[in-house]
């Protein structure tokens, strides 16, 4: 079984400070899934140092294969000393998931992980070991689809200490709702706030330590593969069309000609919308076995630009609304981003519109919006190709 990963997570400060003591990096490819959350120290600037370096550590050196302890004893020796306290640490949580489903948990000082499947959730037991001094608790398991992994940092179930709550919003309490809340809201994004707002409430908004919620769900591979511009020998016409439609999951072609040979090449009519729901963007079409047919140039150069503005790789906030039109560069742009698998099929035959003095000058000819498109897809962390015809 080969899967994939989503990711979400949300940070709030602990009140009154600017930067916040936890600190979330991933790294996605088709082979793995690597997610730190590291909780720095205290608070403010120092923890907001510490738990960056440790969570830029881990992920850089686990990417590059290094082992576990290697990992550790590289944080722990270049971690700063806190000249007070005498200590130099920051917790940590590290998950990592191939893609045939193995998973290893590394848990250091952090709340345990929450397994969410089917419905319930696990208490991961795992296994304790040494490592520089320090206890590390490892799990190793075998994922399923839809299973759902939660990191938090000790901000959230600490949330209400002394306030609302005398002992805290604690483990098993956190666990009951998330079992609760995961009934009705399906999404990670939506679980992930729903459990933010929650701690927030704990604390009344005014937060007594960093708190971080952060969410990995195991998925199934979306693939979506994207025809464009013509081929350069006409005789490749029949080639690439076969090439699109055996290619598993969603069919997109872009551009009036690469719709043409589409269309001629399955014997199928073309059926053109007259509906202009953005006044910028040319409407869409439709051939019976394409999932969405678009214009080309100006269609994917809008949709480069809506997942540009919908993709931060520094920030984990993701703005839907302007991925819900029904323009076709919106259209475009959800499926992209919804995709875990893209490969373009793109021609390299010249258009001669392209070279008209009067195209617009912010917009690159075919070959370099899709080869930009591609590269805002692969930082998102999706596995793209790009095969020329």
């Amino acid at each position: 079984m080969e899967v994939r990963t989503e990711l979400y997570w949300e940070s709030n400060n602990k009140y009154g400070e600017e930067l916040c003591g936890d600190k979330v990096e991933a790294v996605q490819s088709v082979e793995e899934t690597i997610m730190v959350m590291a909780d720095g120290l205290g608070s403010g600037v120092k923890a907001n140092i510490l738990s960056t370096l440790t969570s830029k550590i881990a992920v850089t050196m686990l990417k590059q294969g290094s082992s576990i302890e290697e990992t550790v004893k590289t944080i722990m020796a270049t971690l700063p000393i806190c000249k007070v306290r005498k200590i130099a640490y920051s917790t940590f949580t590290i998950i990592r998931v191939d893609s045939l489903g193995n998973c290893y948990i590394a848990e250091y000082g952090n709340p345990p992980v929450v397994l969410l499947r089917e419905g319930s959730v696990i208490k991961l037991s795992g296994t304790v070991r040494k490592i520089e001094g320090k206890e590390v608790r490892e799990h190793r398991l075998k994922v399923q689809r839809d299973d759902v992994f939660i990191v938090m940092s000790d901000g959230v179930v600490h949330a209400g200490i002394g306030g609302i709550l005398n002992l805290g919003w604690q483990w098993e309490n956190i666990a009951q709702y998330i079992e609760k809340v995961s009934k009705v809201e399906h999404t990670l994004g939506g679980l992930v706030k729903l459990l933010s707002t929650a701690t927030m409430n704990f604390y009344m908004d005014k937060a007594g330590d960093d708190a971080t919620v952060a969410a990995l769900k195991i998925i199934a591979p979306q693939f979506v593969t994207v025809f464009t511009g013509p081929p350069q020998k006409p005789e490749d016409d029949e080639k690439v069309i076969a090439h699109l439609m055996r290619e598993p999951g969603k069919k997109v072609v872009c551009g009036g000609t690469a719709a043409q040979i589409a269309a001629r090449v399955l014997d199928r009519e073309i059926e053109t919308s007259t509906e202009f729901i953005d006044p910028e963007i040319p409407p869409i079409a439709h051939i019976k076995g394409i999932d969405l047919v678009t214009e080309g140039v100006l269609t994917l150069a809008r949709t480069r630009e809506l997942i540009t503005r919908y993709f931060d790789p520094d920030a984990q906030y993701r703005e839907l609304r302007q991925l819900e039109q029904k323009d076709g560069a919106s259209r475009l742009a959800r499926i992209l981003v919804d995709a875990t698998d893209v490969t373009f099929l793109l021609g390299r035959a010249i258009n001669p519109a392209h070279q008209n003095p009067d195209f617009p000058k912010n917009l690159s000819i075919k070959l370099n919006v899709v080869r930009e498109l591609a590269e805002i897809l692969e930082k998102m962390g999706k596995h793209i190709e790009i095969i020329y015809y």
